[in-house]
């Protein structure tokens, strides 16, 4: 079974880090496709080990991502 999830990543000291808001977890690479695929290893083995009562507390909805203009000094 798929199951698409959002994955945030975002350059930081070097690297990236990623981010998945649905049931948070994070990793991190040296690039965005290393960030990116080190989350989803990392998604796949939360998902395997996971019981059923914590995947019921920690997957969250949808997560809509978007951006905010807002006013600066």
């Amino acid at each position: 079974m798929m199951k698409h999830v959002t994955a945030i990543i975002e350059r930081e000291d070097g690297g990236y880090v990623s981010f998945c808001p649905e049931v948070d977890v994070a990793s991190q690479g040296d690039t965005i496709e290393e960030a990116r695929n080190n989350l989803r290893e990392a998604l796949e083995l939360f998902f395997e080990s996971a019981s059923e009562e914590e995947l019921r507390e920690r997957l969250r909805g949808e997560v809509f991502v978007t951006s905010v203009e807002v006013a600066v000094g």
